[in-house]
């Protein structure tokens, strides 16, 4: 589907994980997307990561949601106007606020609103409706942090920012795949250790993952004892005499009671007993940092996502308070976020207990100076609901209307199946999306369109505080609207004003106002958070913004590091030590749930696919929801790599193929968050998932839960590629991925096959009575295989491959085939078998998913070429020469090929 767009290159940002990158887009004649990395990017200087550089193969209107959708009493989706559909909304909610009180409604919203968006909606509820029951995804992910900074800092303050991880000579990643979840970052790092092969690297994960390719040490720490680790380390440097007393004295409080927590007269050897690992690695860490001035910590999800999560922020942030390795280069605390705006969403209030410009909800001198800057009728004077907790008051009937935006809590939340009760008793459910089909929205009475990545215009917001503006170059598809003049108007028709914007750069101004509205006492900042200085540009100097890092108090007076000057944002001024005292899971493993589950992203996929799902080049490197566990485990549950299991928990189950990673321990397993109801029979993991929450950030624990393994028994495997999309009657299990001209299922089946020629052409949905359908097949009964093939003029249609054991063919050339227009006969001749006669090797899983390049085919150009660097790899067959993402698949292809037979 050709695109529609605004004819010129476009400078702009990347919707997906926090680095923020910068993105050139252009349309060309021919309505292809042309992306690129934007070199003039301070965040990325022109580096994309796979997922950056496939944005062009998930724009399409395929599946787009172009108007407004109201359920029928049926359960029927019908079209409606705006104005219907908005009435819908406004008259429900006013009803329900009448009748139950602003505590009866509530707002989800999400990342990847730009900051406008989050910013209209975070006044609409809190100042207007009078309600803080607006909450977001990043709850799920980041709140742990902004409970920690608050904690330490005052504020919740990054300190730092990329460059920092440049400079440092010790950087330690904390539970953190850096390689894939932050893929150009960790490339800035990469480079910096090639420079400079002095510095250090330490990765504290209890997986090997692809970020421990660089780690001169990495600490596979038993899952949840983060905050023993660091405790040792604070005591340790006390022992060591490491402390910086003279910065400590001046600038901070609280140590003696965060020693005292941590057990001044701690052992060493009980910290390594606790984290499981090696004394002897474990004191080189301790000497490692206590030695090196210039150190970053970073952590992401694996330190937030914890009962313990914001407890674990503040152990590693007392270490560097104790050293005062904090606002200077090349050190400091880190907070890597997940989603590309989640921190433009605290800047203005995005979470149920936080107000808009880091003013504080239970301040009431803040409430009503923010309630008299918007001429509000009213003001949350309490916190709303956290994300968990929200969606159990729905379930209980306390909030009787939810308006979700731009995301997907049916697949993303904890104990999802409670999410899913939930919105079913609800009783009005809105979601604004862009598109029409994912778990969420089958439960939504109002859809509204929204706009999408490269249609919608404003600001984000990255890890190291950079504001950058994200543009539209592609026309408005449809009915689509902003979310930003979606909420307006729903405001409007309740009575609200103030919400009459023309545009995302009137609220930025807004904004902008607001961050400075009496923040100056005396030459003194109240609130760090200031960008008083980007107020009152014009359309045209909005448009034209640069990305800057804030604060930005005055025109020209961006801050790159914050606490240069030893003055933090508490009212004394000095930075908290928080006393952290170390405390097990909410859950743990007992004799019927003996192993734990650790859930997380892969290389190239995002959130819950509803865009990189689109993508074929993205399907190729991890096609399918997996199961990652140690063999030893898997021969004990017996369960087989490549068979099903079946991971269960006292909340949920789920379905995947067990694989063997080779970077896990004993007793644990680990799952990938991404597959829905859309894209795999079983997959959606967050049904698994405990729904305990951190005390102090509401973060829930994705990182712990208690399962056990089963075998999922099936008679057959199989798998489809087919030009259309199929219902799958007869599968017990499927996953869904997307080709180039084709959808690839795979399959697995519990009903025997009787008779495979009608069994087959129902699964394909063709004729069981056309005659003249060009169906070719094959059967081994005895063998147990049957293979089947459909053809439309002369071209491949579908294909079906079934066996009662897993040797089927490779995909790849089949895939092919369906790029052809007209089949060869010796290439018709060929398809049952799956692979050409003359073919080479297979080439294998895909590794590099840049330029497409397959295990195999590595493999075998390191044997043949006696290759022995990465470099002669990519010199060899180009895999690892763009984005670098699987540079650590080839390293260890690399050292396999080492190992002697």
């Amino acid at each position: 589907m050709k695109l529609s767009a605004i004819p010129t290159t476009v400078n702009t940002t990347c919707p997906y994980c926090g680095v923020g990158c910068g993105v050139k887009a252009q349309v060309g004649q021919d309505g292809t997307l042309a992306i690129a990395g934007d070199e003039a990017h301070p965040a990325s200087q022109g580096r994309l990561c796979v997922k950056g550089a496939a944005l062009g193969e998930t724009v399409s209107l395929q599946g787009r949601l172009l108007a407004p959708m109201l359920r029928e009493q049926d359960g029927a989706l019908r079209e409606a106007s705006w104005d219907e559909a908005l009435g819908r909304v406004a008259d429900g909610f006013a009803r329900i606020v009448a009748e139950h009180g602003p505590d009866a409604v509530a707002l989800y919203v999400s990342g990847q609103l730009l900051t406008e968006d989050y910013y209209v909606a975070n006044k609409f509820m809190k100042g207007f409706i009078g309600s803080a029951n607006i909450d977001t995804n990043s709850r799920l992910c980041m709140s742990a942090a902004v409970a920690g900074h608050k904690r330490a800092f005052g504020e919740d303050l990054v300190p730092g920012c990329y460059e920092d991880f440049e400079l440092a000579d010790l950087v330690v990643l904390v539970g953190s795949n850096a390689a894939w979840c932050h893929p150009t970052l960790y490339q800035r790092i990469v480079r910096a250790k090639e420079a400079r092969p002095g510095m250090k690297i330490v990765v504290i994960d209890p997986r090997r993952t692809a970020t421990c390719d660089i780690a001169d040490l990495h600490l596979p720490v038993k899952p949840g004892t983060d905050v023993w680790l660091f405790n040792g380390l604070l005591a340790w440097l006390a022992q060591q005499k490491l402390v910086d007393t003279a910065f400590v004295n001046a600038h901070t409080a609280g140590l003696a009671d965060a020693l005292d927590a941590a057990g001044q007269g701690g052992n060493l050897l009980e910290v390594a007993k606790t984290c499981r690992i090696d004394p002897q690695q474990l004191l080189a860490f301790y000497e490692l940092f206590g030695r090196t001035e210039k150190t970053v910590t970073a952590f992401t999800m694996g330190v937030n996502q914890s009962t313990s999560g914001a407890d674990k922020v503040n152990s590693i942030i007392n270490c560097h308070l104790a050293t005062g390795r904090i606002g200077r280069p090349g050190m400091g605390p880190f907070s890597l976020t997940g989603q590309p705006n989640a921190m433009g969403g605290r800047e203005v209030g995005g979470l149920a207990n936080m107000l808009a410009a880091h003013m504080e909800l239970d301040d009431p001198g803040q409430r009503a100076l923010l309630q008299d800057f918007w001429q509000s009728p009213r003001m949350a004077d309490k916190p709303g609901l956290k994300a968990v907790d929200l969606f159990r008051a729905i379930e209980d009937g306390k909030i009787k209307a939810v308006w979700i935006m731009a995301t997907n809590p049916l697949v993303s939340l904890p104990d999802a199946d409670q999410a899913r009760r939930a919105l079913a008793k609800c009783e009005l459910v809105v979601a604004s999306d862009i598109v029409c089909g994912t778990d969420t929205n089958g439960a939504a009475h109002v859809l509204l369109p929204a706009l999408g990545w490269g249609e919608k215009d404003g600001t984000v917001t990255n890890s190291e505080r950079c504001i950058s503006r994200q543009r539209s170059f592609l026309t408005v598809p449809g009915a689509a609207r902003p979310d930003w003049q979606i909420i307006s108007a729903v405001a409007q028709r309740m009575g609200f004003s103030g919400f009459d914007y023309d545009g995302p750069h009137a609220i930025f101004d807004e904004h902008a106002r607001l961050s400075a509205h009496q923040n100056d006492v005396g030459g003194q900042r109240r609130r760090a958070f200031d960008i008083g200085g980007l107020a009152g540009m014009s359309r045209a100097a909005y448009d034209a913004l640069d990305p800057v890092q804030w604060p930005v108090p005055a025109a020209g007076a961006s801050t790159t590091r914050l606490f240069g000057d030893k003055r933090f944002a508490h009212a004394d001024g000095r930075a908290r030590f928080v006393a952290t005292v170390p405390r097990a899971p909410a859950h743990a493993p007992d004799a019927e749930y003996p192993m734990v589950l650790n859930t997380g992203r892969v290389r190239d996929q995002w959130h819950t696919m509803t865009r990189t799902g689109r993508s074929p080049r993205l399907a190729g490197h991890i096609p399918e929801p997996f199961i990652d566990m140690h063999p030893q485990d898997a021969l004990l549950w017996g369960v087989k790599a490549g068979e099903l299991g079946r991971v269960t928990s006292n909340w949920g189950a789920v379905v995947a193929r067990v694989q063997h990673g080779g970077g896990i321990a004993r007793g644990s397993v680990f799952m990938p968050i991404h597959w829905s109801g859309q894209t795999a029979s079983d997959a959606r993991v967050g049904t698994v998932v405990n729904p305990a929450v951190d005390p102090v950030s509401g973060e829930p624990e994705f990182k712990h839960t208690p399962v056990r393994i089963e075998p999922f028994g099936v008679n057959w495997y199989g798998f489809i590629l087919s030009r259309v999309e199929l219902p799958l009657l007869e599968a017990a299990h499927w996953t869904r991925i997307q080709g180039k001209d084709f959808i690839r299922y795979e399959l697995a089946g519990r009903t025997p096959v009787r008779d495979a020629t009608a069994w087959g052409r129902a699964l394909l949905g063709v004729d069981a009575q056309d005659e003249e359908a060009d169906w070719i097949e094959v059967e081994d009964r005895s063998g147990g295989m049957y293979r089947a093939v459909h053809l439309v003029d002369e071209r491949i249609q579908s294909c079906l491959f079934v066996s009662t054991r897993q040797d089927l063919p490779a995909r790849a050339w089949l895939a092919e085939m369906f790029g052809k227009p007209k089949l060869a006969p010796l290439e018709r001749l060929n398809l049952l078998s799956g692979r050409a006669k003359e073919q080479g090797a297979d080439p294998g899983p895909i590794v590099c998913s840049c330029f497409g390049v397959g295990r195999k085919t590595i493999e075998i150009a390191i044997r043949k070429d006696g290759l022995t660097e990465a470099s002669q790899v990519t010199a060899c067959v180009k895999a690892g020469g763009n984005c670098g993402s699987c540079v650590p698949e080839i390293r260890a292809l690399l050292a396999e090929a080492r190992v002697p037979a």
